[in-house]
């Protein structure tokens, strides 16, 4: 298997399978996609000291991934850094971050 098909599967599985808790909790709550009350999102991420790390350890290392994939997608010359971006946003890091590495590698495979 090619490392380009590899990160683009663990880009699918990483985006759906967080994407299904979110849903139920998106049903539950009426919080869709946890952006229509961000407040109780907020509150729920950092709920107790626990939650809090996890939060702060996930918001931080989204920030140096955007840094990083900002340089990075200069020098390999990576299209659609918006879109990562963006996906990443919207459905996490666990997709995110191996779509870009999908995109990273389809750029070297094919250089301009």
């Amino acid at each position: 298997m090619k490392l380009q098909t590899l990160y683009l599967i663990l880009a699918i599985i990483g985006f759906i399978a967080p994407s299904i808790l979110v849903f139920i909790e998106s049903i539950e709550s009426g919080n869709i996609l946890l952006y229509t009350q961000p407040l109780a999102t907020i509150e729920g991420m950092f709920e107790n000291r626990i939650s809090t790390i996890f939060m702060i350890d996930l918001l931080f290392t989204v920030f140096v991934f955007f840094i990083w994939t900002y340089f990075d997608s200069k020098k390999n010359n990576v299209n659609k850094i918006g879109l990562v971006w963006f996906l990443t946003l919207l459905l996490g890091l666990a997709g995110g971050f191996p779509f870009y590495l999908f995109l990273r590698e389809k750029s070297n495979n094919n250089p301009k």
